[in-house]
């Protein structure tokens, strides 16, 4: 073979060999779909995260600076309770997106402060809120007002011409009673007069059950101890520190007659021990545990006894008055909301405490809050369907609500006062009389400095 037909042959051997090299697979076409879905699917799935994490180290403090925390103070959840605080911070935040409420650590970390009454006056005193008149504009501010100076009386939170908080609920104080135990002594009814308390608390003491008759509890780390326990007794006979104006005064025969009173109750052991070591809490638990006969009680009360009792086994009436002939009155305490001093973002927390309010409807109902607003005239459903808050409504409307400290200049001095004097008395026996005049001459002290 010729050269020339060996080179032939060769190229046509590359030519073939080429063709066989480069031929696809029959079902190339079918893989190269498959690796092209698979390879599109890949990019859908990424494609999200690559450009947020592009658009966060593009845009590092956008959102950050966006964003508003107000910090709002752990009493809300020991007073509202955590599932109803978690259910108004994520409806404010759905309405606000921009705003961001978190629970405070601790009370210097808190933009808005939410409390009760017995904190009112220190927080006062301490300086520790912000004057809200300023937030005030004619679209919320006079409705709001309108609300708040509308009612049975002027609420926590109005002093003078400055208004400090906002009241969200409100509650009236009662006299609890445990039916089985005035049963057992031989009432069927609970004693509507100061002699009728004592005769029951004479006999129920006389059964030497280990039942105490009756109950004071004035630990002052309960600083609504003396409003609820001392005062509310004064007030059922229609007795008013500030009837004669700015100046409290004390110095009235029916006083005298509340101090022998308290005085008859305390050196006929008719009290359960620990006057001074006990808070109200602690003494609600004892009558739940049937340990207690009759005490003082907030309506706020009514829930956790509810769930603790039977309905049967408790009730609740009007604080008994001396006879008088006075006109029946009961002090109110509130649950406040108001701006700290130093909050960095007042708009904002204003902004919640507007919420807070418009929500005050929802608080009363799930707080089962008697009377509930302080201005409402208009009872919600749980007060209409349910016996016991019935009752209580029925108290409330029948009762004249009396001022008492609460947020007023020197109120923690006026009390401190009042607290000290009425232990000696306890304890030394001093006369009545003698210690209603350290009281006055103590008082009169505090006020002129007040007014200075």
């Amino acid at each position: 073979m010729s050269l020339l037909e060996k080179a032939i042959m060769i190229n046509m051997y590359n030519k073939n060999a080429k063709k066989s090299i480069y031929r696809p697979p029959r079902n190339f076409n079918k893989i190269r779909l498959e690796l092209f879905l698979v390879i599109s699917v890949i990019i859908l799935v990424i494609t999200p995260f690559v450009l947020n994490m592009s658009f966060n180290r593009e845009n590092p403090a956008d959102h950050e600076h966006e964003q508003i925390y107000i910090y709002l103070s752990v009493r809300c959840e020991e007073l509202f309770g955590k599932d109803i605080t978690d259910s108004l911070l994520q409806e404010f935040e759905e309405k606000n997106p921009g705003i961001k409420i978190k629970i405070a650590d601790d009370f210097s970390e808190s933009d808005i402060l939410i409390f009760d009454e017995g904190s009112f006056s220190s927080l006062i005193a301490s300086n520790a809120l912000m004057e809200l008149y300023p937030f005030f504009n004619n679209e919320t501010g006079n409705e709001l007002m309108e609300v708040i100076f509308t009612g049975h009386h002027i609420p926590a939170g109005i002093t003078g011409t400055h208004q400090f908080a906002i009241p969200l609920v409100s509650f009236i104080d009662l006299l609890f009673y445990n039916i089985d135990i005035l049963t057992a002594a031989g009432f069927d009814s609970p004693p509507k007069t100061r002699d009728e308390f004592m005769t029951y608390a004479r006999r129920i003491s006389g059964m030497n059950t280990g039942i105490s008759a009756a109950a004071f509890s004035l630990n002052q780390s309960d600083r609504q101890s003396l409003s609820r326990d001392i005062f509310s007794w004064i007030w059922a006979s229609g007795s008013n520190f500030w009837s004669a104006g700015d100046r409290p005064f004390l110095n009235t025969r029916a006083v005298l007659n509340d101090f022998t009173f308290f005085g008859n109750l305390f050196r006929e052991g008719l009290l359960a021990p620990g006057i001074i070591d006990t808070t109200g809490n602690q003494r609600l638990e004892e009558f739940a545990q049937g340990k207690i006969a009759m005490m003082v009680a907030s309506a706020g009360a009514i829930p956790y006894l509810r769930n603790r009792m039977t309905d049967s086994s408790f009730g609740i009436t009007t604080i008994p008055d001396s006879g008088s002939g006075g006109r029946y009155s009961a002090g109110i305490s509130s649950i406040s909301a108001a701006i700290s001093i130093d909050c960095a973002n007042p708009d904002e927390a204003w902004d919640f405490i507007m919420f807070l309010s418009e929500k005050s409807s929802y608080l009363c109902d799930e707080l089962k809050a008697i009377p509930g607003l302080v201005s409402s005239i208009i009872p919600g459903n749980y007060v209409r369907n349910d016996p016991f808050y019935s009752k209580a409504w029925e108290i409330f409307e029948y009762a004249q609500i009396i001022e008492g400290f609460s947020g007023k200049p020197g109120a923690d001095d006026y009390e401190n006062i009042f607290l000290e004097e009425l232990m000696i008395f306890f304890e030394s026996g001093r006369t009545a009389q003698t210690t209603i005049t350290a009281i006055q001459r103590r008082w009169d002290e505090v006020q002129i400095l007040s007014n200075r």
